[in-house]
């Protein structure tokens, strides 16, 4: 389910409201209870906000380093190599 925003012509309110694409558009602004518009944004599937989208992030001091075939320790043949990139 997309989230669409939306403008308040009266007051300027802009706010966002999470809601499938065969509900009818939001008509009235909640603050004031007049007319809105809905905002055409990029056409972006989904829309990240906030931190928690790296891979640096979540990563657990105490986590082993994977190589390329998921091992946490290097192989001693190929695929892996040196810098733990995958020959293949």
């Amino acid at each position: 389910m997309p989230t669409y925003e939306y403008l308040c012509e009266e007051c300027g309110y802009r706010f966002e409201k999470f809601q499938n694409m065969s509900e009818e558009p939001v008509k009235v602004c909640p603050r004031c209870g007049q007319k809105v518009r809905r905002l055409i944004e990029g056409g972006a599937g989904f829309i990240f906000k906030g931190s928690g989208f790296y891979a640096t992030d979540y990563k657990n001091s105490n986590f082993p380093a994977r190589t390329c075939c998921g091992r946490s320790e290097r192989c001693d043949r190929p695929p892996c190599s040196d810098d733990g990139v995958c020959k293949r």
